[in-house]
């Protein structure tokens, strides 16, 4: 699948009839008339999501109720459905649990990596991510670096958080003292994407672990963790993977690490035989020691519907669409709207950028609320970010036009120039 040559809708029109990914968009549920362009934030919902919610609520919880941990496989599900995650990230069965949040997943990977360098390589404590990466996975390395700080304050065993930026490299940044590189395969603003393959090999060549965050990169572009040699990587399954509002996420813990040592939080569920109620800790012999108390069924049932549409999809097609998808927006925003002091903070290169295109905007916050006014829904970043989830699986090329022209129109007319879209809503 290649970028359109011609953009006009008349052209676009003519691509979306012999798209092979159109038929995906019946598998969604999506108002009439609607521009859904935030896939990357929250994926719609999939049909027969509502009706398998209904189903453990009033058959397996309303008529099963507790005997369905056993009858409806209630107890193996973080199992089962990290297994067919796993497909979706390079992983094999039995290297991946869905469970808990990314934040939380997050602290796991981080202290199970650390706990091994602590081990192999004490002298080494720092943990290593970007300024621009997603605040919590800042906030979760500050909350890991300062524990450790607290606990052995005592002693000269200071931990530290390192951040990549504009003034420190990757490159400059990996020396001897780093314990654990931390990164988002696709940053959450930008767009912008590393290199997993290369950058894993660089860290582990400095002797650093790797973990990746593969929020915005599960289910939009192709992930090889195995094929990258990657230690762990966590993500959620409520953007691409279209899990709903809140749904649990998942980790990966290469199948070399998963013996090496636990993460801290031993709850009952990582326990090698939680319904022997041992009075001390034992940890499972495999991922589940990732687990740590009582799962949300009801949500995790719901993720299921959205894995089982992301993997009847080719990724390949999926990633050609998903570039061509972005390489019209970003043609048709500079030739519908050069004016209007968009600017492009995407990476243009393939290789470089994931599935969502962003521009900025000193009045970014309004004109999104301009958009959303006409059905046109995207996102808000600080700082003057105006973000683009573009999802193969349920979106067209005359989308894209539309989305535009409606765009255009709104900065023509200097629509979003009132108050009620300048006025700030809890969740941009």
């Amino acid at each position: 699948m290649s970028t359109p040559t011609h953009t006009d809708r008349e052209s676009l029109q003519a691509e979306d009839a012999v798209d092979a990914l159109a038929s995906f968009r019946g598998r969604f549920s999506l108002p009439e008339g609607l521009i859904y362009l935030d896939g990357n934030s929250l994926g719609p919902l999939p049909r027969g999501a509502a009706e398998r919610a209904a189903e453990v609520i009033n058959n397996e919880w309303g008529q099963g109720l507790i005997r369905s941990w056993n009858t409806s496989g209630w107890f193996e599900m973080p199992s089962r459905l990290g297994d067919k995650l796993s497909k979706l990230i390079g992983g094999k069965d039995g290297e991946t649990v869905v469970t808990d949040t990314t934040s939380l997943n997050l602290f796991k990977a981080l202290a199970s990596a650390v706990r091994i360098q602590q081990q192999e390589a004490p002298s080494r404590r720092v943990i290593l991510t970007e300024r621009d990466n997603f605040p919590t996975d800042i906030y979760i390395a500050e909350g890991i670096s300062d524990f450790l700080n607290s606990v052995n304050a005592e002693t000269n065993e200071h931990y530290e958080v390192r951040l990549i930026d504009e003034n420190l490299s990757l490159e400059q940044a990996l020396d001897g003292s780093v314990a654990v590189l931390a990164l988002s395969h696709v940053n959450y603003r930008t767009g912008a994407m590393w290199d997993m393959g290369a950058v894993t090999a660089a860290a582990h060549e400095a002797g650093a672990l790797v973990i990746w965050d593969l929020a915005h990169a599960a289910g939009a572009v192709p992930v090889d963790l195995n094929g990258a040699n990657a230690d762990y990587a966590v993500g959620c399954t409520y953007k691409y993977l279209n899990g709903g509002p809140g749904s649990p996420a998942f980790i990966w813990v290469n199948a070399r690490h998963q013996g090496r040592f636990w993460q801290p939080l031993t709850g009952w569920w990582s326990h090698a035989a939680p319904f022997a109620m041992a009075d001390n800790y034992t940890a499972a012999n495999d991922v589940r020691r990732f687990l740590c108390g009582t799962q949300p069924i009801t949500s995790m049932a719901m993720v299921e519907c959205g894995l089982d549409v992301s993997l009847d999809a080719d990724m390949d097609l999926v990633r050609a669409k998903s570039l061509a998808l972005a390489d019209v927006f970003i043609a048709l925003v500079r030739e519908r709207c050069g004016e209007f002091g968009l600017e492009l903070v995407t990476p243009e290169n393939h290789a470089e950028r994931g599935s969502h295109v962003s521009f900025r905007h000193p009045e970014g916050y309004a004109i999104i609320q301009a958009l959303i006014d006409r059905d046109v829904i995207g996102d808000y970043r600080e700082p003057e970010v105006l973000r683009f989830g573009l999802t193969p699986l349920y979106l067209s090329y005359t989308d894209i036009w539309d989305a535009v022209e409606i765009l255009r129109d709104i900065l023509e007319t200097r629509a979003w120039d009132v108050p009620a879209f300048r006025t700030r809503h809890a969740v941009t």
